[in-house]
C-alpha cells in the first residue's frame, strides 16, 4: 500500500467567491476537470461545497486504505475515492462517513457505490457517488490501495491539493491556479444573468441578446 504525506490543511483563498459562484457557469469557460455526470449528489442540500482533495485508492474488495485515511482528514478537506473501476462493492457507509464528519471533511466523492444511504442522509456529510449497493468492501489488508497519490475519479485525474467543487448538478476538480483564472469571469457572468433573464421575459430573443443569431447569419453568408 502506498501512503504519501497529505497536503497541509489550507483555507481556500477564494472561499467567499466559491460559495457565491454558480458552478455551471464555470462550465461556460472550461472543458477540463468535470467529473462524469453519472457521479451525482446522493447526500447534500445542493449548495456549493468545496475543499482541497485528499485522494484515496481502494481495491474492489478491500477498503483498508480508506479506514486509515479517514482518521487523517483535516477540517475542510474533500475526500476523493478511486475504486479502481469497481461498481459493486461499497467502500463508504455509516461508520466511515461518521469518522469523516467528526474530522470535519467538506464532503466525499466515490467513483463507485456507497451503502447505508438512509444513515448517510442522517449524518449529512455531502456524498457524491454512482449509486448504492448492499455489497460492501472488507478489511483485508491485502495491499493495492493507497493514500495521497494521483488517482482517477470520474475520468478526471485528481492530485492531493486540487480543489474539489460540487453542487446539486455534479462535481469538478481543478488545480488552484486554474480556478483562479476563471472564477472572476464566472462571477461577472452570474451578475449579468438577471438582466438577461429579464430581457427574455420581456419578449426579446435570446439569440439576438447573446449574439448567437448574428453568428448564425455570418455562417450562413459564409456558406
Amino acid at each position: 500500500m502506498i501512503v504519501r504525506e497529505l497536503p497541509q490543511p489550507q483555507t481556500l483563498a477564494r472561499a467567499a467567491a466559491i460559495r457565491a459562484v454558480s458552478l455551471p457557469t464555470i462550465g461556460h469557460y472550461l472543458e477540463e476537470g468535470f467529473v462524469d455526470p453519472e457521479i451525482r449528489m446522493l447526500v447534500g442540500d445542493g449548495s456549493n461545497v468545496a475543499g482541497p482533495a485528499v485522494t484515496v485508492r481502494t481495491t474492489a474488495t478491500d477498503s483498508t486504505a480508506l479506514h486509515h485515511a479517514a482518521g487523517m482528514i483535516e477540517d475542510g478537506q474533500f475526500v476523493v475515492i478511486d475504486t479502481g473501476g469497481d461498481r459493486f462493492h461499497a467502500p463508504l457507509g455509516e461508520v466511515v462517513a461518521t469518522q469523516l464528519q467528526v474530522r470535519g471533511a467538506a464532503g466525499v466523492i466515490v467513483d463507485g457505490v456507497v451503502t447505508d444511504i438512509e444513515q448517510l442522509r442522517r449524518i449529512g456529510l455531502p456524498v457524491y457517488a454512482r449509486g448504492t449497493s448492499l455489497l460492501t468492501t472488507k478489511l483485508l489488508g491485502a495491499g493495492g490501495g493507497g493514500i495521497g497519490m494521483p488517482i482517477s475519479c470520474g475520468g478526471v485525474t485528481v492530485s492531493g491539493g486540487d480543489i474539489v467543487l460540487a453542487d446539486a448538478n455534479g462535481a469538478l476538480v481543478l488545480a488552484p491556479e486554474v480556478l483562479d483564472e476563471v472564477i472572476d469571469e464566472a462571477l461577472a457572468d452570474d451578475a449579468s444573468e438577471p438582466e438577461l433573464l429579464a430581457a427574455v421575459s420581456r419578449g426579446q430573443l435570446l439569440g439576438q441578446l447573446t449574439g448567437a443569431t448574428e453568428l448564425v447569419s455570418e455562417r450562413t453568408r459564409a456558406g
